[in-house]
């Protein structure tokens, strides 16, 4: 399949660019964008065929259901049903990186919902997704633009290497604002499912009431039976071998130095400093007083670590608030849970890859 390539300002998106989206979108064809959170990759959330044709591309399993993406909170309410109280502090956050799953009303595909009852909706900020679905008049189903299991993408050439020749068209926007997918909340039990780039706390501003945080949101637990995106498979993990650092930073540069060129160090620029010389491959994800750009640069350098030649992988942890509590979601998934403090773990590790 040919694939055009559109490169465009997300902050202004052509109009040239838009249009040729939306017809795509209407003629039952899939199409890459990026939104304010990671790139997404969307068909026309009435038409059937094309959204499965999402789960094709992807490798996505069938039981894992899309998010929809709507304008506005009065298209939400066509979809699914809430609360006015809900209604009142959507309308205060939307457009934003917030996804919240309520009880649907039934006119969506199973293929959408992978047949439950609920329904994921998100009213994204991002210029481009925006501008398409309004141009388009209709919601978009749209997972997050990646092969299934694989870091999401956060730049354009992210979404062209896993899908130029499998879809219609790629609009390369540059990078993601945020670098992270958005958060999930499930508004029936005030439940967070995934947390991503709204955080707990300002859900509880938001909402005025803080939400529960659980094993799923932690990415300590799977879900046996898909309630939303990312509670029950394998995520963002790297081809490579990935462990989690758990230990004080300052004991990290012992554990890994011996292993030199067949190790690869992820982590804060400051950490990253103290490999220099010793053949350890180092990526910084930024400044450590940064978070936001720690977790902006997160997927990117998932990505990277395939690009390195190395054996395995080793990444600091974050802290676990904000937006760091989300990065840790994300990597306890991206290693399968394989984490270590000491030496003794680490060659147990290794001596099982």
């Amino acid at each position: 399949m040919e694939t055009l390539v559109f490169k465009t300002d997300p902050k202004r998106p052509s109009q040239r660019t838009i249009d040729a989206a939306a017809e795509a979108i209407l003629n039952g064809r899939l199409v890459v964008f990026p939104t304010e959170t990671v790139y997404g990759i969307g068909a026309d959330a009435f038409n059937e065929k094309a959204c499965r044709n999402i789960y094709k591309v992807k490798g996505r399993a069938s039981d894992n259901p899309l998010i929809v993406h709507v304008y506005s909170v009065e298209d939400t309410m066509k979809l699914g049903s809430f609360s006015r109280e809900h209604a009142k502090a959507l309308s205060r956050i939307w457009p934003g990186p917030l996804t919240v799953i309520v009880k649907g009303k039934g006119i969506l595909p199973e293929t959408v919902t992978a047949g439950l009852d609920s329904v994921a909706i998100r009213c994204p900020k991002g210029r481009v997704i925006r501008s398409i679905i309004k141009k388009a008049g209709v919601p978009i189903a749209a997972p997050s633009a990646n092969i299934s299991t694989k870091p999401s993408s956060t730049k354009g050439e992210h979404a062209i290497g896993y899908f130029r020749g499998k879809v219609a068209m790629i609009i390369d926007g540059g990078e993601a604002d945020y670098g992270i997918e958005s958060t999930i909340l499930d508004l029936r039990s005030f439940r967070i499912l995934r947390p991503g780039a709204f955080t707990p706390e300002q859900i509880e501003r938001a909402f005025g009431r803080k939400p529960v945080l659980g094993r799923l949101a932690e990415g300590t637990a799977s879900a046996k039976r898909v309630i939303s995106p990312g509670t029950k498979y394998r995520h963002y993990a790297p081809s490579t071998p990935l462990f989690v650092y758990t230990g004080d930073r300052r004991a990290v540069y012992s554990l890994v130095r011996p292993f030199g060129r067949s190790a690869a160090f992820i982590g804060s620029e400051e950490s990253c400093n103290m490999f220099k010389g010793t053949g350890v491959r180092c990526i910084s994800l930024g400044p450590s007083k940064s978070l936001r750009i720690r977790v902006h640069r997160l997927f990117d350098k998932l990505i990277e670590l395939d690009s390195v030649g190395v054996k395995f992988g080793v990444v600091e942890q974050f802290d676990g608030k904000g937006l760091g509590y989300a990065a840790m979601n994300r990597l306890r998934k991206a290693s399968s849970h394989k984490s270590f403090s000491t030496s003794e773990e680490l060659k147990k590790l290794i001596d099982n890859i």
